[in-house]
């Protein structure tokens, strides 16, 4: 398998169906990044694909579970019952406890058990650890210990199946926004660790930042990056500027909630009407009463995407 520079979110099937275009057009690899609420063993956000089903739809492409652990899906749970259906129908897996447990030793425990359990199921299963700034930051010298505890405590066919790490440099997403300071030092310091334990470096959140500053990362190093929102947003854009019932639209978002978790207290969703909208419409596209207003535009939905990778590729 020949590892891809970026890891897209399958925020919608018309992105699912724009990357694989891209890809054969192009024969460039990309990634896509499956959230827990997006895909799910049980069905997901996004065109209500169970894992099963969105494994068969995208069976050309490197699928990769995104945050996979416990409480990462809709509820409260162990994350076990995903990681099984994970296991059998993707290719890689990223394996996050840290949400629910930040402590050190605790997460550490977790990945390790994630681990095993998931080879024990798949010995071809391919890992990435480690987890993005705005869940738990890592230090540079914590970070090199856990794939040092890693590579201790597990057995070698099984640390050998771990690929990415993920690293840090400043990335954090709040509305459509990138807030996080990039910081040089902190992206070398942290490349340097994976290469030394023979890993492949991966940042999150590579949203929203100019394309010229994701190349400079990877000019000192950076292997690979996760974009998954900003995809949604050029599809939702693209509604907004071609004729779709604004009030209706909105209606939509509001009611589905997906919004209050990106914004604080001063936001008011009843005048800021199109940045909620902006925020939240990629949650609601396979929404039955989104489909009912939506206008036929997929021609042009995919050529604002394509214009987004050629972007990056180029």
């Amino acid at each position: 398998m020949k590892y891809p520079k970026y890891y897209i979110g399958p925020m919608s099937k018309i992105i699912v169906d724009t990357i694989n275009e891209f890809c054969n057009e192009t024969n460039n690899k990309i990634g896509l990044i499956p959230s827990r609420r997006q895909v799910e063993w049980n069905g997901g956000y996004v065109n209500n694909w169970t894992t099963k089903e969105f494994s068969e739809y995208s069976k050309n492409l490197i699928l990769k579970r995104d945050h996979a652990g416990p409480g990462q899906g809709y509820t409260d749970d162990d994350g076990y019952e995903s990681l099984k259906y994970d296991c059998k129908h993707l290719n890689m897996i990223h394996i996050d406890p840290w949400k629910k447990y930040p402590k050190y030793k605790d997460g550490l425990l977790w990945t390790m058990e994630m681990i095993e359990y998931c080879y024990d199921i798949n010995p071809s299963i391919e890992f990435e650890v480690g987890t993005e700034e705005s869940i738990r930051r890592f230090e540079p010298e914590e970070l090199d210990q856990l794939v040092k505890d890693l590579k201790t405590n597990l057995e070698n066919k099984i640390f050998n199946q771990i690929k990415y790490l993920v690293i840090q440099s400043g990335t954090s997403l709040k509305g459509n926004s990138n807030i996080g300071e990039y910081d040089k030092d902190r992206l070398l310091s942290m490349v340097k660790i994976a290469k030394s334990w023979n890993l492949l470096s991966k940042e999150h959140n590579g949203d929203y930042i100019p394309v010229n500053l994701i190349k400079e990362k990877m000019s000192l190093g950076l292997d690979a990056i996760n974009i998954a929102p900003e995809f949604g947003l050029i599809e939702t854009l693209s509604y907004i500027h071609n004729g779709i019932n604004i009030d209706k639209f909105w209606e939509i978002c509001f009611d589905s909630k997906r919004w209050e978790k990106w914004v604080d207290k001063s936001f008011d969703p009843y005048t800021q009407k199109l940045d909620l909208i902006k925020i939240c419409g990629h949650y609601v596209l396979s929404d039955p009463k989104f489909l009912d207003i939506k206008p036929n535009i997929d021609n042009i939905i995919k050529n604002n995407i394509k214009q987004k990778l050629h972007e990056l590729y180029g």
